[in-house]
């Protein structure tokens, strides 16, 4: 089954939407005669001291006793129950506490850039915050096209779709997908046959299980959970299907552990099998490939992605969500999914902010290059042969990751524990992220804190282990 029916089905659930007066339209409204120019953004060479401010945080005393004793917290700074008295009976007052980030997702440290903060200043003085209600109403400027053409490009892609977050977008996808089968039946609830049937990794994103349990309520998409990056049973799911609408979805980089999906194989079982291949990049786009394209430009595979969904929220430095597709794809999305039809539409200023942090992350590619030195640099000193920024150090139960956790934010770092639901029961983990504006020098220290909780000598072996098998 060749992929091409894909877009004859797309096609035929617009004809259906149309005939009923259901497909939706954008029509920009234009708030400025020149938008963001590429031409007034500034670049730079190296690192400068701003680029610190994305990695070096600020907590109260407060805060970092209640953080040390695991107590709950709603984030209230002023609240006088938020004082904590330490030993000896005195009060802990508000003073400062200075920690090195090594948890946030910013990580070409773009988020403290002074000419993406100046694009969103200059969109804010001009045109206030907007906007002014949902994207297929009022909230769709000429800010938000130009963003759509830019992210349309760096993914190589006919088009592209802005939702408010990158949560929003795999939601609004995976129902909107799910809807083919429900219009192409005329109103019935679709026979099983003809079903969209799903074949999910194992270790997605929530946003993708959210939306697939939306579909599957919906009556309209099946889904198959198939091994982490475990191709041979995904080929034989797909065998094994007599379903025809098939669709594969996967993490490009998984958030919890650090690995890429296995690209090349996915292509080959798309040829092989015919289905629709959707990534979710989240974690890649800017990151990876040569300009920034993600990992399917790393690996070569732009041509066989059909549908890549992600954010602006990681290594933009900004926030907001996308899906880059062809024009049919977002015709319909935005007409069936539920997600981006009832959000109000990015803000002007962050739109102008997220253009702007496109420009600079091509045009600054050393931040690439820095990011993958301090991959390297986490490699040379703990023996860990890690895939990428994203580091897993699986620690055990929930007991000794808290206590990993607290030791850290005790040596002056800011490093979270990640237990269930996010994870499986005794996988919990430190999960340590590197960014551009880290230095070797803080890795290292990194690794030294990290030195009596771990053991860099057994997490090496187990992974060369997992690698074996």
């Amino acid at each position: 089954m060749s992929n091409i029916y894909w877009d004859e089905w797309v096609d035929l659930a617009l004809l259906k939407l149309d005939s009923s007066k259901l497909l939706r339209s954008l029509r920009p409204i234009n708030v400025s005669n020149s938008c963001s120019n590429f031409h007034e953004y500034k670049v730079f060479d190296r690192l400068h001291q701003w680029d610190r401010t994305s990695i070096e945080v600020t907590i109260s005393e407060s805060t970092f006793h209640n953080w040390l004793n695991d107590i709950p917290s709603c984030g209230t700074t002023d609240d006088p129950k938020n004082e904590v008295t330490i030993e000896g009976g005195n009060s802990c007052s508000d003073r400062d506490r200075k920690l090195l980030l090594f948890s946030g997702n910013d990580y070409l440290g773009l988020s403290s850039h002074p000419t993406i903060r100046m694009a969103a200043v200059k969109a804010a003085q001009e045109h206030g915050m907007g906007p002014r209600g949902s994207a297929l109403i009022c909230g769709y400027t000429d800010y938000h096209g130009q963003l759509e053409a830019c992210l349309a490009g760096l993914k190589n892609k006919e088009d592209c779709l802005l939702c408010p977050t990158g949560f929003a977008a795999n939601m609004a996808f995976m129902v909107a997908v799910g809807s083919i089968a429900s219009l192409l039946a005329s109103g019935r609830i679709p026979h099983k046959s003809e079903k969209v049937v799903v074949f999910s990794d194992a270790l997605n994103h929530a946003s993708i299980i959210d939306g697939l349990r939306l579909g599957e309520r919906l009556h309209c998409i099946e889904t198959f959970v198939y091994r982490h990056c475990d191709m041979s049973h995904l080929d034989a799911l797909l065998s094994d299907c007599t379903m025809t609408r098939k669709l594969v979805v996967t993490d490009s980089l998984f958030s919890m552990d650090g690995d890429f999906a296995p690209m090349a194989e996915l292509v080959k079982l798309r040829k092989k099998h015919g289905f629709l291949l959707v990534i979710d990049d989240a974690h890649g786009t800017f990151t990876c490939g040569q300009g920034g394209g993600g990992v399917a430009q790393e690996f070569d595979c732009e041509s066989d992605v059909d549908i890549c969904i992600g954010t602006l929220s990681k290594a933009a430095g900004c926030t907001g969500g996308f899906i880059a597709c062809s024009k049919r794809w977002k015709q319909l999305i935005m007409s069936r999914g539920r997600s981006f039809i009832y959000s109000t539409a990015m803000p002007i200023p962050m739109a102008a902010a997220a253009h702007a942090a496109a420009f600079v992350a091509e045009q600054e590619a050393w931040r690439r290059k820095a990011l993958q030195e301090r991959v390297q640099d986490f490699r040379d000193l703990t023996g860990i042969p890690i895939a990428s920024h994203i580091v897993s150090i699986i620690v055990g139960s929930e007991e000794k990751s808290l206590l990993a956790s607290r030791h850290m934010l005790e040596s002056g770092f800011h490093v979270t524990a990640i237990r269930p639901p996010t994870v499986p029961p005794n996988s919990c983990r430190l999960r340590i992220t590197l960014s551009a504006a880290h230095t070797r020098k803080d890795v290292k220290k990194l690794v030294d804190a990290l030195s009596p909780f771990i053991s860099y000598q057994d997490v090496n072996e187990t992974s060369q282990l997992q690698a074996k098998l």
